[in-house]
């Protein structure tokens, strides 16, 4: 193996490292909404390891992300009330939901940067649509397979009280949804441009 090929891979590694390290930090600082639901920038560590590693990369840290999210039903690294209300009713579609979902968002994550990269689209510009998409998946597939898998139960019910699923979505992660796009554009553009002038990427 080559000097360059060796420091490259260590880099890789070293970065899978930090970015698992900063979405078990990230797991306690989730900031709570009345829906039962939070605001996290979890998704931002998932964007990165997209941009900087491909889609191995947005796997194994959307994997990550998705499998902290599932042991929080349990109170490990962090809680979820919800979380842990629905894992008693079905503890397989409790990880479909949460851990499939962001492994699903990682490969898609990394898919999307590869293609504007592919178009010349510029590093800042890209970076930022890259870390708006993964939130925005995010927030896609966990409420859709929310509804779809748990819609029926009686905490679900309880939860949208008469309201259309429509609805519920909507008032649940109206700010949600906008603050955590927001925030992921800026901090992945920032922090993928600064990797690409760096010659990292």
């Amino acid at each position: 193996m080559k000097k360059t090929d060796r420091r490259t891979r260590t880099f890789q590694l070293v970065l899978l490292a930090m970015l698992i390290a900063v979405l078990v930090v990230l797991g306690y600082v989730n900031i709570p909404m009345p829906a039962g639901l939070s605001i996290t920038f979890n998704m931002i560590p998932v964007a990165i390891g997209a941009i900087a590693l491909g889609v191995p990369g947005g796997a194994i840290v959307g994997g990550a992300f998705g499998l902290i999210s599932f042991l929080q039903c349990f109170n490990l690294f962090g809680s979820s009330p919800m979380g842990a209300a629905l894992v008693s009713i079905s503890p397989f579609l409790m990880f479909l939901q949460r851990f499939v979902s962001r492994l699903l968002v990682g490969v898609l994550t990394a898919l999307i940067y590869k293609a504007l990269k592919r178009r010349n689209v510029n590093t800042p510009v890209r970076c930022g649509i890259t870390g708006f998409a993964a939130a925005f998946l995010n927030t896609l597939f966990f409420m859709s397979l929310l509804v779809l898998l748990f819609g029926q139960t009686e905490y679900m019910q309880k939860a949208m009280a008469g309201r259309g699923v429509i609805a519920y979505i909507i008032a649940s992660v109206g700010i949600n949804a906008v603050v955590e796009m927001l925030v992921a554009a800026l901090v992945t553009s920032a922090v993928g441009t600064a990797l690409n002038k760096s010659r990292l990427l």
